[in-house]
């Protein structure tokens, strides 16, 4: 089993990785190197985090077979080497091999290339990448001028903090400067800066996540919470609408302005098949290709203002679909929420819901998965399970900031990690040792990476699940892991006492701080920053769980939800308006729906069976006799046939009952309630229109 768990790893957490990115990118339409490099970065820290386990055990079997060959009678201390087999083990050392043992020389090798190629991938790549993803320009030579003139500032910035590193030590006459100790330098450096933005997400999400799920299993408040983003997405989608409609416009007055023969036309077909295939159309049916252009009496647009157009359509096309996208998901949400109260005090114990799914379920989710199963789980296990759930993750909560807070002692060991893993380690109890260590670091990277998933960083940063979220997040959030994970490692191997400059015990270190160096070159960050600052996170805890933050925003203006807040009530009662409406509106389609299907199955069966009979008992002479007059009035009667029941369908198509438990009737509902095309070759969405009438 030497080197199998260390493979199967590596193939479960590309897949995972892969998932998760399908999830959120978009295979089809990003580019493939923002797929390749996102998808490159995401592996290599998921695959850091599920890897460090079998490098603690491996490094504690290594341990106890060097004590074992110091231990042993002289006779037999022919071994050579550190990390020598020592084939007679006393039997105070009961060491046996773990089942996820990594040979010697495959670790340091192994960490050493994910670690360089993270940093890389975190310091050089992916932001030139997000500079080339967020370019306007139209070839790939002007992409590659834009995102080197923007990364200028941005690697200008690692150099100076480089160098002042640099200078410390040069002016340090206790040190002498050596390859090995200007690579530690580089790496304090990049583990400072992600030590303290790491301080900050786990602040949050160790509090955060454990009310997540005790607040899921209130009902009442994942409803409210809904109507609430309901009321603020509908405002990001109407903004969203109308600056599409305003770049349009744009794109629409260039591309009448520069004609066929224009050198710049080229330019202006690239903008043109990144609009909406709507957009695209209108402008195909308004173009004169036969008209020339003239250089003395038009001015035309420059190719750098071309580029920044471009730049916006980009954008606005981009955030024009996730809102709509988004806007359904929630609507679907809001919907099934809305059902689940309702079957509560269902006494049939059957859940009953308002809508059918419009994916067809899997037959064997669908046997298993069925009413009576579903009312159980929604109404009465699952409230129970978040609740429980809410406390083991609290517990687990607890037991980090207490081990932030004491990790430096050594005599006595107050982290409880550290004493988990050193009884483990007394019994050599390798199974239990990667268990408590998995779950450690994995409920550490969740605290974390959940947070960089749920922040939101105005409309530059934002993970959209459903394949909507843009080429720029992706990246940014590759360079977030790469940067974060490396000293989250560090720090679960200084909360275990795994790492030799904080238990300070001459022992062989693990395989990852081998690669990390000594710190004891920079001794203020080693043995200062490392230590101290993440007792940052007791104070931090306590204002996430205060939301003094989410106070902050809402007296800055950006509206959070917070239960006694009257904005909050406001946007929360706008939300529930919005998606009644939606509703009836959603229910109206489904009854239109249901009498075509009823006048189809009524009325089509009969008039095609009194066709076929009327055919069948026809005289043949009269068939002879009536070819010519039916020959001659065939057209005519064809017309009037198709018009009259081209009319009977548009009319069952298009008209929809009134809904006369509706507060006005002023609604055409025959008209269209979505969009109205306007002469001026615009259309103004109705959603503007009775939105915030209520605020």
């Amino acid at each position: 089993m030497s080197g199998a768990a260390l493979g199967l790893e590596i193939v479960f957490v590309f897949f995972l990785a892969f998932f998760l990115l399908h999830r959120y990118g978009d295979f089809k339409k990003q580019h493939r190197l923002v797929i390749v490099g996102t998808l490159l970065a995401w592996y290599l820290c998921f695959l850091i985090v599920f890897i460090l386990p079998l490098d603690v055990s491996t490094t504690i079997y290594n341990r106890c077979k060097h004590a074992a060959a110091n231990s042993s009678p002289p006779e037999s201390s022919n071994i050579t080497g550190l990390y020598a087999t020592a084939n007679p083990v006393p039997s105070q050392h009961p060491c046996f091999k773990p089942w996820s043992y990594i040979p010697d020389g495959i670790m340091p090798i192994f960490w050493r290339v994910v670690y360089w190629t993270s940093q890389f991938l975190t310091w050089i790549l992916l932001p030139f990448m997000q500079s080339y993803a967020r370019s306007g320009g139209f070839s790939i030579t002007g992409k590659i001028k834009t995102a080197l003139i923007e990364n200028a500032i941005y690697y200008g910035t690692y150099l100076l903090i480089f160098g002042a590193f640099l200078i410390y030590v040069a002016v340090n006459p206790h040190l002498h400067l050596e390859w090995n100790q200007l690579q530690t330098i580089g790496i304090a450096a990049a583990n400072t800066w992600g030590l303290f933005l790491l301080v900050l997400l786990l602040g949050y999400g160790l509090v955060e996540i454990p009310r997540s799920y005790w607040n899921g299993a209130k009902r009442g408040y994942l409803l409210m919470k809904t109507y609430f983003k309901a009321a603020k997405l509908m405002t990001e989608k109407a903004d969203a609408e109308e600056n599409l409609e305003d770049v349009m416009e744009e794109v629409r007055k260039v591309n009448e302005s520069i004609k066929y023969n224009h050198p710049l036309r080229k330019c202006v077909d690239t903008i043109l098949k990144k609009c909406p295939v709507e957009y695209q159309e209108k402008m195909g049916r308004n173009m004169d290709d036969y008209e020339d252009f003239d250089e003395k009496h038009n001015t035309y647009p420059s190719e750098k203002s071309l580029v920044k157009l471009h730049k916006q359509v980009i954008y606005s096309v981009q955030r024009h679909r996730r809102t709509q996208v988004q806007w359904q998901i929630l609507l679907e949400q809001a919907f099934y929420l809305e059902d689940v109260a309702k079957n509560e005090t269902s006494a049939t114990r059957q859940f009953v819901h308002t809508f059918q799914s419009l994916e067809p379920e899997n037959r064997f989710i669908q046997y298993f998965y069925n009413p009576t199963f579903e009312w159980y789980w929604e109404c009465l296990l699952r409230p129970w399970f978040y609740r429980i759930l809410a406390v083991v993750l609290s517990v687990f909560s607890v037991i980090v900031v207490w081990s932030e807070c004491t990790f430096f002692s050594t005599t006595p060991v107050l982290s409880l990690f550290a004493v988990f893993i050193q009884l483990a380690e007394k019994t050599y109890n390798y199974i239990y040792i990667e268990i408590a260590c998995f779950l450690s670091i994995f409920f550490l990277s969740i605290c974390v990476y959940s947070t960089v998933f749920r922040i939101r960083v105005f409309n530059y940063y934002y993970l959209a699940s459903h394949h909507q979220t843009d080429a720029y997040s992706l990246l940014f959030s590759g360079m977030l892991f790469c940067r974060l994970t490396p000293p989250l490692c560090l720090n679960f191997l200084g909360l275990t006492h795994m790492d030799s400059s904080i238990s300070h015990q001459n022992t062989q270190p693990t395989a990852y701080t081998s690669i990390m160096g000594s710190m004891k070159v920079l001794s203020f960050i080693a043995d200062g920053f490392y230590i101290y600052y993440p007792m940052l996170v007791v104070i931090l805890c306590i204002a996430t769980y205060f939301s003094l933050g989410t106070r902050c925003l809402n007296l800055l203006g950006f509206q959070q939800f917070m239960g006694d807040n009257d904005m909050t009530s406001d946007l929360v009662d706008e939300g529930k308006e919005l998606i009644r409406r939606e509703k009836r509106k959603r229910q109206r389609q489904e009854e239109g729906e249901n009498r075509r299907r009823e006048w189809k199955e009524r009325y089509g069966h009969n008039r095609e069976d009194s066709t076929r009979n009327r055919n069948v008992h026809t005289d043949p002479k009269e068939l002879n006799f009536s070819d010519i007059n039916t020959n001659r009035s065939a057209s005519k009667y064809t017309r009037a046939n198709n018009r009259t029941e081209r009319d009977r369908i548009e009319l069952l198509q298009d008209a929809e009952p009134l809904d006369f438990n509706a507060e006005t009737f002023t609604d055409d509902p025959l008209e269209p309630e979505s969009r109205r095309y306007q002469p001026g070759g615009r259309y103004h969405s109705m959603s503007y229109v009775g939105i915030f009438d209520d605020v």
